[in-house]
């Protein structure tokens, strides 16, 4: 029993040691990393580009909501869920924002401007999911969530879908409480 004890002990301070060290990251993961990132901004960048050069304001109302719950969403799962890195640098994992932007980028194209536009779009947004893995700041949860809030994101608020389903979004409040009411027909 005391060994037990005394094992559990040397176990929990090994852990929690270990856990209190960053993991540093150099060369290729690093290099991975900034790629990544140049990614998460380039495809935002991409389809504001698109939107301007085709003076699609309507598609700017689309992407910009697209964008602020992507965002509003991201932000309120990493603080709320509190998920360590796997390089130990913070407790902001879970989603990643980098995929989630990407992703919601890259959907917005696609949905906006078709799938010529959108292969490529998503190509990039996988990488950039990757890049986050293989840099030690996301696991594949982290990743898969991100990119499913930032297609979700795009799905709700790009025309095609709007238009097909119906999609009614009306603001609500009323006996303490507030929100936002959502229909869709199927």
């Amino acid at each position: 029993m005391k060994r037990t004890v005394l094992f559990l002990t040397i176990l929990c301070f090994t852990l929690t040691t270990v856990h209190a060290q960053e993991i540093e990251v150099t060369g290729s993961r690093k290099a991975v990393r900034t790629s990544g990132d140049i990614g998460a901004v380039l495809l935002p960048a991409a389809g504001l580009t698109a939107i301007l050069v085709q003076k699609d304001w309507e598609g700017l109302k689309q992407g910009a909501l697209a964008g602020i719950t992507t965002l509003g969403a991201t932000y309120i799962l990493k603080y709320a869920i509190k998920k360590e890195r796997p390089d130990r640098s913070d407790m902001h994992s879970f989603p990643s924002m980098h995929t989630s932007v990407s992703f919601t980028a890259a959907s917005f194209i696609q949905r906006r401007y078709g799938w010529k536009w959108g292969i490529p779009a998503y190509v990039v947004s996988t990488y950039v999911g990757w890049s986050r893995v293989y840099g030690k700041k996301h696991d594949w949860w982290d990743v898969t969530a991100g990119a499913v809030i930032g297609i979700g994101s795009s799905y709700i608020f790009t025309r095609p879908f709007a238009q097909k389903h119906e999609l009614t979004l009306s603001p609500i409040a009323g006996d303490g409480h507030c929100g936002i009411y959502a229909s869709l027909k199927f």
